[in-house]
């Protein structure tokens, strides 16, 4: 078996396009788990781990680019403003293993179960693919296929995500048997967007692939126009209107029954994982608007 550790990205790329049997590899914590217990054999490994270029965190204006290189560790430290993505960062195994995954790794492996992944979706979230010939740019819809299905090519390696700064709160959560260490039965990212006036959720574990709930987006985004919470932060959400927005959520989910769970749990997972993050971006709001007007 060949193992090859580039220094640059450019040369990264030759040795992809010269030798596209060679598995990509950063952390290795999926990685490492599956070549151990004999379900893959990879002609070869590409260590990326030390690309300067895929470590890279940047903010130009409200544009965030995340280097698919950067640990979750990392994350948590450095980007405290984009609290759905360091929240789903925390939960993702233990210490150690934070500190070599990598969101690059979740995007790689394609699993609807990633942590960071519904972020990316809730984020509008967009996926910088490299070339030796050159970049393309997919959201994060056209990059996930399906269970661990990616667009990646064979010569390509997944550079960065890039995402726009979202003016609101969002969450994520997860249901499972701890909090960390764990896969998760079912997970939900919520972002609101004031500027905007959008709602934006999306559902990991409960499909073949992360989900978006349309339905729920339009109608929580309506309610809180009925309400006038756009406009003011203090505005109350009717409860019903709260319900009904997690029952649409429950609906975009396309589960099955699992040894992690039924299908019916994990619809009910998505009904009460809604409106709690509904619930909690709310307070938020109302939070930092009483914080600016004191």
């Amino acid at each position: 078996m060949q193992f090859f550790r580039p220094s640059s990205l450019r040369e990264a790329l030759e040795i992809r396009a010269a030798h596209p049997e060679a598995m990509p590899i950063a952390g290795g914590t999926d990685l490492m788990v599956e070549v151990n217990f004999g379900r893959r054999r990879p002609g070869g490994f590409l260590d990326v781990s030390r690309l300067p270029e895929l470590r890279e965190i940047r903010r130009e204006g409200r544009t965030v680019r995340l280097g698919a290189g950067v640990p979750y560790a990392r994350i948590i430290r450095e980007l405290p403003g984009q609290v759905a993505l360091t929240q789903a960062a925390r939960t993702v195994g233990s210490p150690q293993i934070r500190t070599r995954g990598t969101v690059g790794g979740n995007l790689g492996t394609g699993s609807p179960a990633g942590d960071a992944l519904p972020v990316l979706a809730a984020y509008d979230a967009r996926v910088v693919l490299a070339s030796a010939t050159g970049t393309r740019t997919l959201p994060w819809h056209d990059f996930l296929l399906g269970p661990k299905r990616t667009a990646l090519a064979p010569d390509e390696l997944i550079v960065a995500t890039e995402w726009e700064a979202a003016d609101g709160p969002g969450s994520f959560s997860k249901v499972g048997t701890r909090n960390a260490m764990v896969i998760a039965i079912a997970g939900l990212s919520l972002q609101l967007d004031g500027a905007a006036r959008r709602v934006r959720v999306a559902l990991g574990s409960v499909g073949p692939t992360i989900l978006r709930a349309p339905e729920a987006e339009a109608f929580g985004a309506g309610v809180l126009d009925e309400a006038g919470a756009w406009s003011d932060p203090r505005a109350r959400v009717p409860e019903d209107a709260m319900a009904r927005f997690g029952e649409l959520v429950a609906e975009a989910a396309r589960p099955i029954d699992d040894v992690r769970g039924t299908a019916a749990y994990r619809r009910h997972a998505c009904r009460v994982l809604a409106r709690r993050a509904l619930a909690w971006a709310l307070d938020d709001r109302r939070a930092a608007a009483m914080e600016a007007a004191s």
